[in-house]
């Protein structure tokens, strides 16, 4: 952009490496982004309810500028003291300002610059302001306006004889505080957070809830020694960026984060095995039980077990975890980034699900593996164990409490079910399982509880020649919102299991039959909960930087070069995804990577992913570079949905609209931040009604193409998320801005329900 010179004259001057003594660099501001009084700019005006940050302030993006704090509203007012030790005879602001920038010292108005610049200057104070200036402490009050893209406003006070380099920028590390609390976070207690049991596919009685109260502490990334001083509280399993934390700090880049808190273990417990669960912790980790190491592990969206048996004693011991994450470097970090703004989010850093320990035989089932087929009726269970070989496995089949079916084997075990009552949305119908484990004389040695849904996921062309979606045989329409899995006051952990539960029971109320989960992997009973309420789900990958071009649709498109490390990090989490969910019935389609973000491989990573799970279509980048591989050919398109059926390279592919809508509605005292710039795709509209219009214009544009061979809308989205205000609901969960009958009614046709 071109810069606008401001009123008054400009003089550069050359920057020399030492600050000066008399007037040093002071980079912490109080800010506010609210009109203030009158009398904001006077020296003895109370500034302490206005929020403390470091400068300078505005979007990083802005060429020349060293953001402390983010700032993207209309306006901003500023306040510092300086203590000065000599007057300079020539006193001068070193100023990178924005559009319109009024400075005041110690009340008196040194300065009205409009216009903007892209780089520090040196704008001399005219000698009649000089008198403005004393020895010891000087308020430097500034207002800031900007109504574009992009901004930035930072001020000092310097002599232009000896103008100081500044420091680089430093980070804020207070996330923004919003006021906004759901009704389940507002009962939130270290007693109540999160004590459902976290793996209902495989759920055993003898278990203990480690959440709750935890101390931390903050290092360096260089310190390896568990600390011997904790900083304070936080409320495990929510991320010291969060309000339910207790925390609300941002752990930086070149940090650790640290856990630790005491657990129990009985005598009867260590003729067991002790293990450990960690349903997720962001992003790299290594764990201590009573000071040593007992194990580590990378990846911030899947849950991990260590065996801790060999390293506990009875009575009291010692649980430490030792934390990293980088946010924006080569790790895969989904919507959060170190700036949030836009589409991306604040990050989450640490422990952000459930902990807890499951006390086992020495000999135990460590996973199974569930597949069905409806044209057959079975139910196939894989099941892996460690230690010494059992006897046999046994598993059985439930209708209700009544038992219908059951077999043995050493492995692998399918069972027919007669007259199969097939899982659906319409009808998602459970068989509760039990799988257990016998010795050679009869004994049984462990047990677990399962379930499973008879599905079968393929597809077809109808009579025009489309690919349609089948579910069991018959042709579905796939209809669901885009779903973020964020919240105001846990981020990406939701407040509580009922929280979670509400956005589902809401979607499938409206008429949706799937959901597409957003670059997130939830806790895995929210995959329960769909699979108990016949929400189909379409997963995303978690996905991460270093993106190629984005040409979307077009022929020809580029891969991003990633280094083998890092691909092969990102398969090791892609499998480890589909390994822990692959047996939920709800998951219909993967979705490796979403609008070319970390797009990378495409033709090995979506082959790959075929291969892995074949009982399964695969979306193998949604919205983004197409590339001849999977099922789906998938175009985002805002605010209303369209499709580029004048490409002939679709032919063999189901097409789908992967993202529309996003029609934005503000709830005024729902928001996240009411002053900052709120936004929804097509922009904001006038009033609540034409809200609604627009939505019921991109239904009837669906129907267009449903009928020209689209298979499936994904509409932006169910909640608002932190500046997105394009949600069916707002981010509090407290305002639903379409209620789910007048939803309901409108989908019939999408769904043909």
């Amino acid at each position: 952009m071109l810069a606008r010179f401001p009123i008054v004259t400009l003089i550069l001057f050359a920057c020399v490496s030492s600050a000066l003594a008399d007037i040093p660099i002071v980079d912490t501001w109080k800010f506010n982004r609210r009109q203030p009084p009158k009398r904001w700019m006077q020296p003895d005006f109370d500034d302490s309810r206005w929020v403390e940050g470091p400068g300078g302030f505005g979007t990083p993006d802005t060429p020349g500028s060293r953001v402390g704090t983010y700032w993207d509203s209309n306006d901003i007012w500023l306040r510092k003291t300086i203590e000065v030790t000599e007057v300079p005879q020539k006193p001068a602001l070193l100023i990178h300002h924005d559009e319109d920038a009024e400075v005041y010292l110690n009340g008196t108005q040194i300065a009205k610059l409009s216009g903007y610049i892209t780089e520090y200057r040196v704008v001399p104070i005219d000698a009649k302001h000089h008198d403005a200036i004393k020895k010891g402490a000087n308020v430097l009050a500034v207002h800031c306006r900007q109504t574009g893209g992009g901004q930035f406003i930072d001020v000092h006070l310097v002599d232009a004889d000896n103008v100081p380099e500044l420091p680089p920028a430093e980070r804020n590390t207070t996330p923004f505080q919003s006021e906004l609390i759901t009704k389940w976070g507002a009962d939130v207690t270290p007693d109540n957070a999160w004590t459902e049991y976290p793996r209902p596919q495989m759920e055993r009685d003898n278990w203990t809830n480690l959440n709750g109260h935890w101390q931390y502490a903050v290092t360096e990334d260089s310190v390896t020694e568990i600390p011997k001083e904790w900083m304070g509280q936080i409320l495990v399993p929510f991320s010291p960026e969060s309000k339910l934390s207790g925390v609300q700090r941002l752990i930086e880049p070149d940090e650790a984060l640290w856990y630790t808190r005491d657990f129990p273990v009985t005598q009867n417990a260590k003729d067991k095995r002790l293990l450990l669960n960690f349903e997720a912790v962001d992003y790299r980790c290594e764990v201590f039980v009573n000071g040593t190491s007992v194990g580590e592990h990378v990846g911030g969206h899947t849950p991990f077990a260590l065996d801790i048996t060999d390293h506990v004693q009875t009575g009291s011991n010692t649980l430490t975890v030792r934390v990293e994450d980088d946010t924006e470097a080569w790790q895969l970090n989904g919507k959060q980034t170190l700036n949030p703004r836009g589409i991306w989010y604040t990050q989450v850093t640490g422990i952000w699900q459930t902990v807890w320990m499951e006390s086992v035989p020495q000999q135990y089932i460590e996973d199974l593996t569930i597949r069905t087929d409806a044209s057959e009726g079975t139910i196939t269970v894989n099941v892996e164990t460690v230690g010494e070989a059992a006897a046999k496995v046994v598993v059985t089949v439930y209708d209700g409490d009544h038992e219908i079916v059951g077999n043995s084997s050493d492995g692998e075990i399918t069972l027919k079910v007669k007259s199969p009552q097939l899982w659906s949305p319409d009808s998602p119908h459970l068989y509760p399982l039990t799988v257990s484990l016998i010795d050679d004389v009869g004994e049984t040695i462990d047990t677990v509880k399962s379930y499973a849904g008879i599905r079968t996921v393929g597809k077809t062309q109808d009579a025009e020649g489309h690919w349609r979606f089948t579910l069991n045989g018959e042709t579905i329409f796939h209809w669901g919102p885009l779903d973020q899995g964020w919240w105001p006051d846990g981020l990406l952990t939701p407040p509580s299991d009922k929280g979670m539960l509400f956005d589902i029971e809401y979607l499938k109320a409206a008429g949706f039959n799937m959901i597409r989960k957003h670059i997130k992997v939830e806790p895995r009973r929210y995959y329960y909960h769909c699979d108990r309420l016949g929400m189909m789900v379409w997963q995303d990958q978690v996905s991460a930087g270093h993106n190629p071009p984005w040409t979307r649709m077009q022929p020809h498109p580029q891969d991003a070069d990633w280094p083998d490390q890092y691909h092969n990090q990102y398969m090791v989490e892609l499998e480890r995804m589909i390994d822990n969910l692959e047996s939920h019935p709800s998951i219909v389609v993967w979705v490796p990577f979403n609008e070319a973000w970390g797009q990378h491989r495409t033709m090995e990573v979506g082959e790959w992913t075929v291969k892995r799970d074949p009982s399964r279509l695969v979306n193998v980048a949604s919205g983004g570079n197409f590339w001849p591989v999977g099922d789906i050919a998938d175009h985002h398109s805002y605010p209303h949905p369209d499709f580029p059926f004048d490409q002939d390279r679709f032919g063999d592919f189901i097409l789908v609209v992967g993202e529309f809508g996003g029609h934005g509605y503000p709830v005024r005292e729902h928001l996240w931040d009411a002053n900052r710039r709120n936004w929804g795709y097509g922009g904001l509209p006038q009033n609540e009604a034409e809200y609604k219009q627009r939505y019921v214009t991109s239904i009837e544009k669906l129907l267009e193409l449903k009928q020209q061979g689209i298979a499936a809308g994904v509409y932006t989205q169910t909640t608002d998320v932190e500046g997105e205000i394009n949600g069916l609901m707002t981010y509090d969960r407290k305002v639903i801005k379409i209620p789910a009958k007048d939803l309901a009614n409108l989908h019939e046709r999408v769904t043909g329900h």
